[in-house]
């Protein structure tokens, strides 16, 4: 059996899972996250742990089992604490603004760059040159930030463009005559 799949989630006060026959539902102060159920694994709710274990004997099975385990767990976590992404833009003249749903980016190019966020999912900008993405789903927060990653992405000679706060980039040297 899957090493991940075998460690049982225990849901903390505030959290509560709900499971049906096709997904599973887990409800928590920050808000709730829905999770279709693959038919390979069983869940198990026994007094607040959450266990799971493959329906067969079969490798997908074994997979899968650790697979759903680490959903569910970023779900609980997500409902609970949240989830969040710095970014950091280098450059000179590089600026972020968030306004409601969207962020503003001037990033050099002849025309501001207008993100909007997708549902579920919070910006702010403490300074000009930080963004702070938030969120409870995992899989929203890393894609919303790497869409904001990939309009400037940092380049190998100066290093500028947007980029993680706890990314390192390294610098080319350049061409010599």
């Amino acid at each position: 059996m899957s090493r991940v799949g075998k460690m049982p989630i225990a849901l903390p006060t505030g959290a509560e899972a709900t499971i049906s026959a096709e997904n599973i539902t887990v409800k928590g102060p920050l808000g709730a996250l829905t999770q279709s159920l693959n038919g390979l694994v069983k869940i198990e709710n026994n007094n607040g742990t959450l266990m799971f274990s493959p329906a067969n004997d079969s490798r997908e099975a074994n997979a899968m089992s650790g697979t759903v385990r680490a959903l569910v767990n970023n779900m609980v976590n997500g409902v609970t604490k949240g989830f969040e992404k710095k970014l950091s833009l280098v450059g000179v003249g590089y600026r972020a603004q968030a306004q409601g749903d969207k962020l503003n980016l001037s990033l050099g190019f002849s025309h501001p760059v207008v993100h909007q966020m997708p549902a579920g999912v919070k910006c702010e900008t403490p300074s000009q040159t930080e963004i702070v993405v938030k969120g409870v789903d995992k899989q929203k927060v890393g894609q919303t930030a790497a869409e904001i990653r990939a309009y400037r992405s940092p380049e190998p000679y100066k290093g500028k463009g947007v980029r993680y706060v706890d990314e390192v980039v390294t610098l080319k040297e350049t061409k010599k005559k």
